[in-house]
């Protein structure tokens, strides 16, 4: 760390001496610094590379590494977001940070330190089913901490076509649409043919045994005939909305 102290230290200076101008030296510090904790690297500048801290995948780590982390990015006064966490492992994170917030469907532990940049217009998240709300919910929670508004429209897929057509006015009003589907995955490829707003679809592992643990819906949706439809990885609800708010927020 002392290599990126001195060279922080460089750029301060040559902005105190207008060597240097705000800008030029924001752009020199999008990649400084990282803080080494052994077993992880906090990256704490994301932020001003991606318009958002770094995000803690919750699984294969432990509550002492949740918690650690955690810590750091809130002692930074930053947003916190963590995805994919089991109660019983929230329940011991917060007991060291008693501030954190739980969305028991979405399993995501979060903070909101500070108001992010608000997004243009409205993001709609749609299931197939109310098996897939799980994910729909982790993409609800990351979408308000990226700055969105959003409206949830649940269990309308294609066994019941109908209860999506009574929804599709609200669709229609969305800039952005989130689309949860297991199962064969039909529903993106649905709503994607009656809107002109740009679609991303998000496959999950919920169905029985040809299913493929999502990988049936998965390729469904990578085969989608309407355009406009991007397609994220298996359960991955952080994903879509990150992508659904980078397109907002242009």
């Amino acid at each position: 760390m002392l290599a990126v102290k001195s060279k922080l230290q460089e750029i301060l200076t040559k902005v105190h001496i207008r060597e240097l101008s705000p800008e030029e030296a924001l752009h020199l510090l999008k990649d400084y610094p990282y803080q080494d904790l052994d077993f992880v690297k906090i990256d704490h500048h994301r932020e001003l590379r991606r318009g958002f801290p770094e995000i803690i995948y919750g699984p294969g780590k432990n509550e002492e590494q949740l918690i650690k982390i955690a810590s750091e990015i809130v002692n930074k006064g930053s947003n916190l977001l963590i995805t994919k966490v089991e109660p019983k492992i929230f329940q011991k994170i917060k007991n060291k940070l008693p501030s954190l917030h739980y969305n028991s469907l979405g399993k995501t532990v979060y903070l909101k330190h500070q108001p992010p940049p608000s997004g243009k217009g409205k993001i709609v998240i749609i299931t197939a089913g109310t098996s897939d709300i799980p994910v729909a919910e982790e993409a609800a929670v990351t979408c308000d901490l990226l700055g969105n508004k959003t409206e949830k429209i649940y269990d309308v897929g294609v066994a019941g076509i109908h209860r999506l057509f009574g929804e599709l006015e609200k669709i229609k009003k969305a800039r952005v649409v989130i689309t949860v589907a297991g199962m064969e995955g039909a529903l993106p490829s649905v709503v994607a043919g009656l809107i002109n707003i740009p679609l991303i679809a998000v496959p999950t592992s919920i169905g029985y045994g040809a299913s493929l643990k999502g990988i049936a819906a998965l390729l469904a949706m990578l085969n989608s005939c309407p355009g406009g439809v991007a397609v994220v990885n298996i359960d991955n609800g952080f994903g879509a909305a990150y992508m659904a708010s980078l397109i907002n927020h242009l």
